[in-house]
């Protein structure tokens, strides 16, 4: 489970695609007080922080129009709610492009 820091336009398809699935999965278990991964680090940094989730999400589906895939999962902007802003990291932005890098992807870093 993984929500990169990186802008959306640096990531290949896999991890764009890959990081929008994640999201929602984080959303739901948030909005719905759903149990599982609810302790995941990655979840646990976006408690309280529904506004920066719901401006993740339209990153990245602006960066997924912009490819030419569809967006058919709108999130519910009523409960954006929270800080707008997400200053808390698993792990530092040198160690997400390492991590990336060493994938051997096609994710610009």
């Amino acid at each position: 489970m993984r929500i990169w820091d990186l802008p959306p336009r640096r990531l290949c398809r896999q991890h764009l695609l890959g990081e929008h699935n994640e999201l929602h999965g984080i959303w739901t278990i948030i909005t719905q007080r759903r149990s599982g991964y609810a302790y995941h680090p990655e979840t646990m940094r976006w408690r309280g922080k529904l506004k920066a989730l719901f401006h993740r999400h339209e990153l990245q589906v602006s960066e997924m129009l912009r490819r030419g895939y569809r967006h058919r999962s709108p999130l519910d902007a009523r409960l954006a709610k929270g800080r707008q802003k997400q200053d808390k990291r698993v792990d530092s932005l040198v160690r997400q492009k390492w991590l990336l890098k060493k994938k051997g992807c096609d994710c610009l870093v």
